[in-house]
């Protein structure tokens, strides 16, 4: 699938993964319509990114403001043909902690909530509108690629929600390929290794020498451009479907 000339949904878009994202692709010449709860930076970036690009303020659990999201991606002069989950929430506890106390599960549902049912609440929505583009060549009408996290395989200590609702949305890439194999929609998945995002933007310049220095090859820290690059790859390469893909240059995370 060729990206110049199409109408793409970046949930998450405001920062991290998803603003690189947005800037990839509107670079390739994708209208782009940033979706985010930050109001303010999902604006800014819509607004240095042109007037092909906009934001629109939605959560993903929310069913009416990410159908919302989709009508105004879906609305522009252009077929919408893109839509990626950058949206996600991360929370560190154990299941039971070293006091005793066990992991709080309203914690454990939120984290499920936003990075598992937000993500097939985008999926369902955006491949729904998707089955009403014109198909191109072999019948291709769009591509979904969601976001998952190598804690999907190899979660450690203290990641229990995080690696649980990572893992199901890894679980659930070959059965969406599959049900939308019939309206021509292909669904691929990104679980980066350790990315230099906001989410990290804590740790000191020691931590994050040590961080990189156990990756395989190359020693670095992941960026938001390497994701950007290959959910790019994805939407262009009309034969990635119903995958998985690790990009975290040959890490196997430890337990902790």
């Amino acid at each position: 699938m060729r990206l110049q000339g199409v109408s793409a949904l970046v949930t998450g878009g405001a920062s991290g993964l998803g603003a690189a994202t947005a800037r990839a692709l509107t670079a390739r010449g994708v209208a782009v319509t940033i979706v985010d709860l930050d109001a303010e930076r999902a604006g800014a970036l819509a607004g240095e990114l042109g007037e092909e690009t906009t934001a629109v303020t939605a959560d993903v659990t929310d069913p009416e403001q990410v159908q919302a999201a989709v009508d105004a991606a879906a609305g522009k002069d252009r077929p919408f043909r893109l839509a990626v989950s950058c949206a996600g929430v991360a929370w560190a506890s154990r299941v039971v902690s070293r006091d005793g106390t066990p992991h709080d599960l309203d914690r454990f549902s939120r984290v499920v909530t936003v990075n598992l049912i937000g993500t097939f609440n985008v999926l369902r929505l955006a491949a729904a509108r998707m089955a009403r583009t014109e198909p191109l060549e072999h019948g291709e009408r769009g591509v979904v690629v969601n976001t998952a996290s190598i804690a999907a395989y190899e979660g450690q200590i203290g990641q229990i929600a995080y690696a649980a609702s990572k893992a199901g949305v890894v679980g659930l890439t070959l059965p969406a390929a599959r049900d939308l194999a019939s309206i021509g929609v292909r669904v691929c998945t990104i679980a980066p290794g350790i990315v230099d995002t906001p989410m990290l933007a804590g740790l000191t310049d020691e931590v994050r020498a040590a961080l990189a220095a156990g990756v395989p090859f190359p020693k670095r820290l992941g960026t938001p451009e390497d994701y950007a690059a290959l959910a790019c790859l994805i939407a262009e390469h009309g034969y990635l479907n119903g995958e998985t893909i690790r990009m975290d240059a040959a890490l196997r995370m430890g337990p902790k």
